[in-house]
C-alpha cells in the first residue's frame, strides 16, 4: 500500500515538473467528434422522414399526434368531393337493366306537385322527398320530412343543395347529393309534437322564371281528419326572407262574405297554389275551394303579390289563367338498352386498367423521384459537413499559431485564396466544356459537310 501511494506521489510530481510531455486530452477532438454526432442525428432523422413520406404513400393507422390531429380537423362540407361508388358486377350476372333519366318541367300540370311518402317512411322516421331545379340549374330544393311516432306527428324542413358546375345539366342533378347542402334549411315548419296526427309538410310549388323566388305551400292537418289549412309561402334568394301569403286567405274569406253572404270560417275551405302568374312573375295564383262532401265548389282563382300585399279575384274559370312552368325534375324514362350498357362496361374497364397502370408509373416515379431528393439532400449535408469541419481545423490551426490580432486577418486571407482557387477551378471546368462543345460541333458540320458532298455526287452520276 506504501509503495502504491510512492509511485502515485512520483508520478505527480513528474507531472508538474514535466508537465508537455505528458499528452492532455484535444479537447478539438471533443468538438468534432459533437459535431459528427450531430451530423450522423441529422440524416438519421432525414432518412426517417424519407421512410414516412414513402409509407404515407398508402396511409394505414399509426399515425402520429399531430397527424391525426390534423386528419380529424372539421372539414367544410361543401368543399368535399363524394367519389360515386362503383358496384362490383356479379360473374353469372349478364345483364343489369340500368334506369334512364331525362328532366321535364316540375310544375307540369300547373299546382300538381305533392309530397309522396313511401312504406318505409315510419321506420326510418325520416325521408327527403323529390327536388325542385332552378331554372337555371344552380340550385336543388327539396323537403326533409321527420316523423314523430310518440304523437305520431310530422314535421318539414326544407333544404338547397348548389349544383356543381362545369358539368351537363342531366349529370348536376344525378350527383347532387344531401353532403353539399346548406347547413341551415330556408324554412322550416312547427316542430311541436303536443298535438296527435297532426302533419306539417312544405311542398315546392314552382320557381319564379328568373330563379329568384320560390313559391311553397305548407300543409297543416290531421291524418285522422284531412287537411286543416294550406298557405301559400314565397322565399326570395336574393334577399334570404320568406314571405307568408296568408292575406289572400283573408282576401277570399271577405269577398264570399261580403258578395255571397257566406260565412267561409264556418265552412271546410282551403287554396290550392298553383304557381306564379305567366304574364307577372311577381304575382302568384291560387286556386280557392269549399269541402261539400263530394264534389269541391270552385271560390275563384286568385292571384297576389308576392308580398301578399295585394290580393285580387282573377276568375272562376280556372283554364282561362295561365300559369308560368319554370322549374326541372327528373323522371325515370325506360331502361338504357343492354347493348350499350356492355359497351360502357367494357369501356369502363378499359379505363380503370389504364388508370391502374398510369397510377402505379406515377407512384413508381414519384418514389424514384423521392429517392433521388433524399440522396441529393444526404450528399449536401456531407458537403456542408466537410466545408465546416475543414473550416473549423482551419480556425483552430491559425489561432494556435497566430497572435490574437492577426488571426481574423490572417482566417479572411485564407479563405480568400481558397475562393479563388475554387473560381479558377471552376473557370477551367468551363473552359474545358466550351472547348468539348466546341469540337463536337466542328465534328458534325464535318459530317453533315461530307453527307452534302455524296448526295451530290450521287446526282451528278
Amino acid at each position: 500500500m506504501i509503495y502504491a501511494l510512492l509511485g502515485i506521489a512520483a508520478v505527480f510530481c513528474a507531472f508538474i515538473q514535466w508537465g508537455d510531455e505528458i499528452p492532455l486530452p484535444n479537447s478539438s477532438d471533443l468538438n468534432q467528434k459533437e459535431a459528427q454526432y450531430i451530423h450522423n442525428v441529422n440524416k438519421k432523422a432525414e432518412k426517417e422522414k424519407f421512410q414516412r413520406t414513402k409509407l404515407n404513400r398508402h396511409p394505414s393507422g399509426f399515425m402520429t399526434l399531430e397527424e391525426y390531429e390534423l386528419l380529424s380537423s372539421p372539414k367544410d362540407r361543401m368543399l368535399e368531393e363524394i367519389e360515386i361508388p362503383q358496384l362490383p358486377t356479379p360473374a353469372d350476372m349478364v345483364y343489369v337493366p340500368q334506369p334512364n333519366y331525362r328532366i321535364v318541367k316540375y310544375n307540369n300540370p300547373p299546382g300538381v306537385a305533392e309530397i309522396s311518402l313511401n312504406k318505409t317512411f315510419y321506420e326510418k322516421r325520416q325521408q327527403n322527398a323529390q327536388g325542385i331545379v332552378s331554372p337555371d340549374f344552380k340550385k336543388l330544393v327539396y323537403p326533409s320530412v321527420y316523423y314523430y311516432p310518440d304523437s305520431a306527428s310530422t314535421a318539414c324542413d326544407l333544404f338547397v343543395i348548389n349544383l356543381e358546375e362545369a358539368k351537363s345539366n342531366l349529370h348536376k342533378i344525378l350527383t347532387a347529393n344531401v353532403i353539399h347542402r346548406l347547413a341551415e334549411p330556408i324554412l322550416s315548419t312547427d316542430k311541436n309534437i303536443d298535438n296527435y296526427f297532426t302533419f306539417r309538410t312544405l311542398t315546392p310549388v314552382d320557381f319564379s322564371v328568373d330563379g329568384s323566388k320560390l313559391l311553397v305551400k305548407e300543409k297543416i292537418g290531421n291524418s285522422k281528419d284531412g287537411i286543416w289549412k294550406t298557405t301559400p309561402i314565397v322565399y326570395d334568394f336574393t334577399n334570404n326572407v320568406s314571405y307568408n301569403l296568408v292575406e289572400v286567405r283573408d282576401a277570399i274569406a271577405y269577398y264570399w262574405e261580403e258578395n255571397k253572404g257566406v260565412n267561409l270560417e264556418d265552412k271546410r275551405w282551403d287554396v290550392y297554389p298553383l304557381g306564379f302568374a305567366a304574364s307577372d312573375p311577381d304575382w302568384v295564383v291560387v286556386n280557392a275551394y269549399a269541402y261539400t262532401g263530394g264534389t269541391p265548389v270552385n271560390l275563384g282563382t286568385w292571384t297576389v303579390n308576392y308580398k301578399g300585399e295585394q290580393s285580387r279575384l282573377l276568375t272562376f274559370k280556372q283554364e282561362t289563367v295561365e300559369i308560368s312552368m319554370n322549374g326541372y325534375r327528373l323522371i325515370k324514362d325506360g331502361v338504357i338498352a343492354p347493348t350499350i350498357t356492355e359497351m360502357e362496361q367494357e369501356q369502363l374497364k378499359r379505363i380503370e386498367k389504364a388508370k391502374k397502370k398510369k397510377q402505379k408509373e406515377e407512384d413508381k416515379a414519384y418514389v424514384k423521384d423521392l429517392e433521388a431528393s433524399y440522396k441529393a439532400k444526404i450528399k449536401e449535408m456531407e458537403e456542408e459537413f466537410k466545408i465546416q469541419q475543414k473550416d473549423y481545423k482551419l480556425r483552430k490551426r491559425i489561432q494556435g499559431s497566430t497572435s490574437d490580432n492577426d488571426v481574423l486577418i490572417k482566417y479572411n486571407k485564407i479563405k480568400e485564396e481558397q475562393a479563388q482557387k475554387e473560381q479558377q477551378k471552376l473557370e477551367k471546368l468551363k473552359q474545358k466544356e466550351l472547348k468539348r462543345i466546341e469540337k463536337e460541333q466542328k465534328s458534325q458540320d464535318a459530317k453533315a459537310e461530307d453527307e452534302n458532298n455524296n448526295s451530290e455526287n450521287s446526282i451528278d452520276n
